[in-house]
């Protein structure tokens, strides 16, 4: 990895990884490390500097998330954001408190006015807008520090200590909305920290090959390749390590869309040299999947099914060597990593069957982002379609059929769904959007075709931007185009005589229906 290393110390913000992925972006290698991480580890990591993230505790809380005062005497450059600020505000001497009037509460897009002197600033316009996400303030700065941002309502909005190169900013820097703020974080990476920018995606394919092919020798790899971005990328970068000695067992459950498998199978066959296992076993699912409708009882199916699947096949012949999975680095944190909160288990962290015996495992994108992995892809000649290949949920179209999963259910929302990319494909508007998809809702409603009175199902069409899933709004697709959607998938697929937009922003709403 490269040697110089930014820490991202997480007090549980909901920007913590937007942090990390911005910094990268700089050609800066850092990691998310969870507050309860010990002064010892951090030392051994000898960082160039800490980011402390936001987070929706107060700093007076004894509850809050605190962390050691030794931090503060490494001699390392910290930035600390939002909570993070008000942390180091707090445990160097200053004070916190809350707002008294609803007024001094900041949230959203909020005037700020900048001193050009400090360092995080300079050459930047010395008025323009934050994003403010606070109901705390900094009454009192500790000693050292002086005041270099201020808003109408926030006297602290920005502090630092020069000689100790603490630095504090009350907004997000990271999120688009503040004016400028890149620059910020550039500023502090660069001027203050005095990185160099060693994180490259080309290194990084070359130090991955070398590990991989010393650590592999002449032992055989298998991964499951689920036809996904993550999966399919790790194979390429495998296969340039140690080519027939990887095998990729393709599980075909029958959830993916109109066509996927054939595509995958033809990729991996054709432009890399590997052995390729197609296990399908889409009756197998659809069985063990009749009756259920819960969402939560479909994911479990899926999930487990895959596992039992892979492993059946990897136990006939593929052990004794290593097994390889695509997991990248928002899988490690969601799924759970350190102390962070376990949001969903992904599919591609499969535990490894106990009846055979590997002798490692490899994960060569564990420490990448998404969009790190689809620079990697690029560069290793995946096509385009497959390394730009919209997020697709590890239990595939099972989550996009509400209610019980059947299989005139999937032929119908895999005809529909391949009538929406097409369309937008043909348009030129797929490039507008971060992701679009067809929903099987399990509502029919009236209709009338060919002067017969229909009572069939409804189609959904799912259209989002958004940079980094976070937040999302609805595309503002044009409606001539939705249109030709409609009429398409009405005269195209059996069973369907509705088309509804979903129009719903996120949040409330999530990207996904389930």
């Amino acid at each position: 990895m490269a040697k110089e290393l930014i820490i991202v110390l997480d007090f549980g913000g909901q920007y913590n990884q937007l942090i990390a992925r911005r910094v990268r972006d700089f050609n800066v290698y850092c990691e998310i490390l969870p507050y309860t991480v010990s002064i010892e580890k951090i030392k051994e990591l000898s960082p160039k500097g800490i980011i402390f993230t936001g987070g929706p505790n107060s700093v007076y809380d004894p509850t809050s998330p605190h962390y050691s005062k030794e931090i503060f005497e490494l001699g390392i450059p910290i930035l600390g954001i939002c909570y993070g600020c008000q942390f180091m505000a707090y445990a160097l001497g200053g004070s916190v408190a809350t707002a008294s009037k609803a007024t001094a509460r900041e949230y959203g897009k909020t005037k700020t006015y900048y001193d050009e002197n400090s360092i995080l600033f300079k050459n930047l316009p010395s008025v323009g807008t934050s994003w403010m996400s606070h109901s705390d303030y900094i009454s009192k700065t500790p000693e050292g520090f002086e005041i270099v941002a201020h808003t109408e309502h926030c006297p602290v909005a920005a502090m630092q200590n020069v000689d100790k190169k603490f630095y504090g900013v009350q907004f997000h820097p990271e999120v688009n909305h503040t004016e400028n703020g890149k620059d910020m974080l550039y500023k502090f990476l660069y001027d203050v920290c005095e990185c160099s920018g060693e994180w490259k995606m080309e290194s990084f394919i070359e130090k991955t090959v070398a590990e991989i092919s010393e650590q592999v020798g002449s032992d055989g790899v298998v991964l499951g390749l689920s036809g996904g971005v993550d999966s399919s990328v790790a194979a390429a970068l495998i296969s340039k390590a140690v080519g027939k000695q990887l095998t990729c067992v393709f599980v075909d459950q029958g959830l993916m869309r109109k066509d996927e498998g054939d595509f995958v199978e033809q990729t991996f066959t054709k432009l890399f040299d590997l052995n390729f296992v197609r296990v399908n076993c889409q009756q197998t699912f659809y069985e063990k999947l009749k009756g259920y409708t819960d969402p939560e009882d479909k994911r479990h199916i899926i999930g487990t099914e895959f596992y039992k699947v892979f492993s059946d096949k990897i136990k006939e012949s593929y052990g004794d060597g290593y097994f390889a999975q695509g997991t990248i680095y928002p899988d490690r944190i969601e799924s759970g990593k350190g102390d962070a909160a376990k949001i969903k288990t992904h599919h591609n962290q499969v535990k490894i069957t106990d009846e055979v015996q590997f002798k490692g495992v490899i994960e060569p994108l564990k420490d990448l982002f998404k969009d790190e992995v689809r620079k990697v892809g690029e560069m290793l000649g995946l096509p385009h379609e497959l390394v730009w290949r919209q997020p697709f949920p590890g239990p595939g179209l099972g989550v996009r059929i509400i209610g019980e999963i059947t299989e005139e259910k999937i032929k119908i929302l895999q005809e529909a769904d391949a009538i929406l990319r097409d369309e937008m494909d043909r348009c030129g508007y797929a490039e507008n959007m971060a992701q679009f998809f067809a929903v099987l809702p399990g509502v029919k409603t009236v209709g009338v075709m060919g002067d017969a009175r229909t009572y069939d199902e409804l189609i959904a069409i799912r259209a989002v931007t958004t940079d980094d899933f976070m937040t999302a709004d609805f595309a503002k697709i044009p409606y001539e185009i939705l249109g030709r959607v409609s009429n398409r998938i009405i005269n195209e697929v059996d069973h369907v005589n509705r088309v509804v937009y979903d129009i719903t922003s996120k949040p409330p709403g999530t990207v996904e229906w389930e």
